[in-house]
C-alpha cells in the first residue's frame, strides 16, 4: 500500500501529534496569561495583551512561522556571537511548537476571556463573602465553569492547530507532511500521498471532535440548555 511508504508516513504521525500536543500546552499558558492581562486592572497589561492578540490574529500563520524561525535564529546567533558561543542551531521541534503555541495563544486568550466573562460576577463575590481566598474562588468556582464555556472555542482552536501542525514541515521537521513530500518526489505521485495524509488528519480531527464533545457533556451535567424555536 502506498508503494511501501505507509509505515514511514505513519511514523511521522508521532511527530505530528507531539507538535500539536506541545503547542496546545504552550498556547494554553499564553491564553490564560493573555486573558488575565485583558481582564486586569492594569492598563499596561491590557494594552500589551491587546497588541499581542491584534498582531497575531492579523498575520498569516505561515508568515509568522517563517519570521519567528528564521528571524529568531538570526537574533539568537547574533547574541551568541557577541557572547563568544559560536553558531547555535535551533531545533525545528522547539521552534515549531513555540511558534504555534505563541500564535494560538492569541486565539485562546479571547476564548478564555469570553469564558470568564460568561460567569456571573455575583458567584465570585459570593465565594469571597464566604471567606474563600481569590485563589480558592478561581480554582473552585471560576475555572470549572470557565471550562464549560470555553470548550466550543477551545475545540475550534485545537482543530485548527492540529491542521496547522503541518506548517512545521517547512522548517525541516520530519512529520507526516514532510515524509509524504519525500515519497511523492520519489514516486511522482503526489496526489496519492497527500490524499493519504489528508485522510489521517480527517481521522484525527474526527476523534478530537468526539472526545471534546464528551468533555463538554461531562462539564455540562446539571446545566439546562436553552432551545430557540
Amino acid at each position: 500500500m502506498l508503494h511501501g511508504y505507509l509505515p514511514a508516513i505513519l511514523g511521522g504521525l508521532q511527530s505530528t501529534l507531539a507538535v500539536a500536543a506541545t503547542s496546545l500546552a504552550i498556547a494554553c499558558v499564553f491564553g490564560i496569561l493573555g486573558a488575565a492581562a485583558k481582564l486586569s486592572a492594569s492598563r499596561a497589561a491590557r494594552t500589551v495583551a491587546g497588541v499581542y492578540t491584534t498582531i497575531i490574529r492579523g498575520v498569516p500563520d505561515l508568515v509568522l512561522m517563517l519570521l519567528i524561525f528564521y528571524g529568531g535564529q538570526i537574533a539568537i546567533n547574533r547574541l551568541a556571537d557577541a557572547a563568544g558561543w559560536g553558531y547555535v542551531d535551533i531545533n525545528p521541534f522547539i521552534a515549531g511548537t513555540a511558534t504555534l503555541g505563541f500564535i494560538f495563544g492569541a486565539f485562546l486568550t479571547e476564548t478564555f476571556r469570553g469564558a470568564i466573562l460568561a460567569i456571573p460576577r455575583g458567584q465570585m463575590e459570593a465565594g469571597q463573602a464566604f471567606g474563600l481566598s481569590r485563589g480558592q474562588v478561581m480554582r473552585r468556582i471560576t475555572l470549572p465553569q470557565m471550562v464549560r464555556h470555553a470548550i466550543p472555542g477551545f475545540t475550534n482552536s485545537w482543530l485548527v492547530m492540529l491542521k496547522a501542525s503541518a506548517l512545521v514541515s517547512i522548517i525541516g521537521l520530519d512529520d507526516m507532511v514532510h515524509r509524504a513530500s519525500l515519497a511523492s518526489a520519489a514516486t511522482r505521485q503526489p496526489f496519492t500521498f497527500y490524499a493519504a495524509v489528508a485522510l489521517i488528519y480527517l481521522a484525527l480531527t474526527t476523534i478530537s471532535i468526539l472526545g471534546l464533545r464528551w468533555v463538554e457533556a461531562r462539564y455540562s451535567l446539571g446545566v439546562r440548555k436553552v432551545e430557540f424555536k
